[in-house]
């Protein structure tokens, strides 16, 4: 069984340009456990190393460095850095990013698999790294080389899926998007707004959409910005009690962790919806 870094039940999933030091330590004394940099943060980790010396036992992980922006041997001592100064604090997630947005593409498992081999010649241990993984064979292929799996823009069946192919003892800690607000109608404009331009964006990229048709999801779900259905699924919506009902749904189905993406009105501060969260998740 490989152990991993504490992550709690429940952290937050944030784009690395929208996390600092400050709103990282202010969700760590709300309780959440981790923090996972989204945007394919890369290159020193700085903003990771940054985010730790700010906080005492939040856990800080990657979620995820691109294995095309950065190679293996830089990311690995980027890692060492990291994990030597904070023992125990650090999870380096990395994933293989999307067909369409590089013409060095190759074959995600391939290269996957290759980025693996250049973290074991770092001396990355298996316990200080995950994987993106949707689908099956890069699921197998995190359980077998890596703390296990960070899946992004599922739902809890995908959860289920996963566990079953993962076993026991593997790390599975999906992203779930969420919007936060008493007002169940405001709650699903936002959903419609912002969610949707957020969701849209994943909707032209292969892997994301083979993964939500083996899901069940058609076309028409998946046309334009996406159905209702589909906008839906991907994203809880409502007040605390709800969102915890979701959460608690990828848990049941086997998500060791749960990282939320909170969704909010533009320039709104997100601070009161995490701690409104909170009050729930962690009462």
């Amino acid at each position: 069984m490989t152990t991993w870094p504490a992550l709690g039940k429940v952290g937050v999933w944030r784009n690395a340009s929208q996390v600092t030091p400050a709103l990282a330590a202010s969700l760590e004394e709300l309780g959440y456990g981790a923090v996972w940099l989204g945007g394919s943060p890369g290159g020193d980790l700085r903003i990771a190393e940054d985010i730790l010396a700010a906080t005492a036992t939040l856990t800080v992980a990657t979620g995820i460095v691109n294995i095309w922006q950065d190679d293996a041997a830089a990311i690995g001592a980027a890692y060492h850095r990291i994990a030597d100064a904070h023992p125990g604090r650090f999870l380096l997630g990395v994933g293989a990013g999307h067909r369409e947005a590089t013409a060095r593409y190759a074959k995600p498992y391939d290269a996957l698999a290759a980025y693996l081999d250049g973290l074991d010649a770092a001396k990355v241990p298996v316990e200080g790294r995950a994987l993106a993984a949707l689908g099956p064979k890069v699921l197998r292929l995190s359980a077998e080389r890596s703390a296990g799996a960070h899946p992004y823009l599922t739902v809890p069946e995908h959860t289920r899926q996963a566990r079953e192919i993962l076993g026991d003892g593997v790390l599975l800690a999906p992203e779930q998007k969420v919007v936060v607000s008493e007002d169940t109608e405001a709650a699903r404009r936002i959903a419609r707004e912002i969610a949707r331009e957020t969701v849209h964006f994943y909707l032209r990229l292969s892997n994301y959409t083979n993964n939500l048709r083996r899901l069940g999801f058609g076309d028409d779900d998946l046309a334009g910005r996406g159905s209702d259905r589909l906008v839906d699924a991907l994203v809880a919506q409502g007040d605390p009690a709800t969102i915890k009902r979701r959460v608690d749904e990828h848990l049941a189905a086997g998500a060791d962790h749960v990282g939320i993406q909170l969704l909010t009105a533009e320039d709104q501060d997100p601070l009161p919806g995490y701690r409104a969260l909170a009050e729930v998740l962690f009462a």
